[in-house]
């Protein structure tokens, strides 16, 4: 049994792409109310074919992890192999290739936890660097997020994107070992 009000984290599934929209429309209007579209977008993902085929991929992949609070999910996690946009580790990893979390629950530290979660699935598979990459605003909020849950910040990228602004991001790191 778990405590009221605990994070739980659990496997996700084909049944759960709905959810993983939901949660990244929710992310996307809370980034836009604060005057940061640059992440994200403005436009929710949810009525988009393209995000709707990716969190689609996401729960069939075998790599998305849900976070609930009292039945709720509040967070999803997908880890994989690294994507194409960011330099190839040196040794073998595990990487987040998702992280989002419903702003309502902010403070709640669902988000450390699924990265927790991710450090541990890391070393149950036996490996010792844990990556991820994320939007490297001017005042590197997210990056400092990141830094907080004991990544370190390694090389800085930017994804041209054709007919939009380039995107820029940074890969984070964290030993294990």
């Amino acid at each position: 049994m778990t405590e009221r009000g605990s994070i739980t984290i659990r496997p996700g599934g084909p049944a759960d792409a709905p959810t993983v929209l939901r949660l990244f429309d929710s992310a996307i209007a809370w980034l836009v109310e604060r005057g940061r579209p640059e992440q994200w977008g403005v436009d929710p993902v949810s009525t988009d074919t393209r995000h709707i085929a990716r969190a689609d991929a996401y729960a069939h992949g075998g790599g998305l992890h849900l976070a609930e609070i009292d039945g709720t999910v509040v967070g999803a996690l997908v880890v994989g192999d690294a994507t194409e946009h960011v330099p190839p580790a040196t040794e073998p990893e595990l990487y987040v290739n998702l992280l989002v979390t419903d702003r309502a629950y902010a403070g709640r530290g669902v988000g450390a936890r699924l990265l927790a979660h991710a450090a541990e699935l890391a070393r149950e598979r036996g490996l010792g660097l844990l990556r991820v990459d994320c939007f490297r605003s001017a005042d590197r909020a997210l990056v400092r997020f990141y830094e907080g849950c004991g990544f370190t910040a390694t090389q800085p990228f930017t994804v041209i994107r054709p007919g939009r602004p380039p995107w820029p991001g940074q890969v984070l790191a964290r030993r294990l070992d």
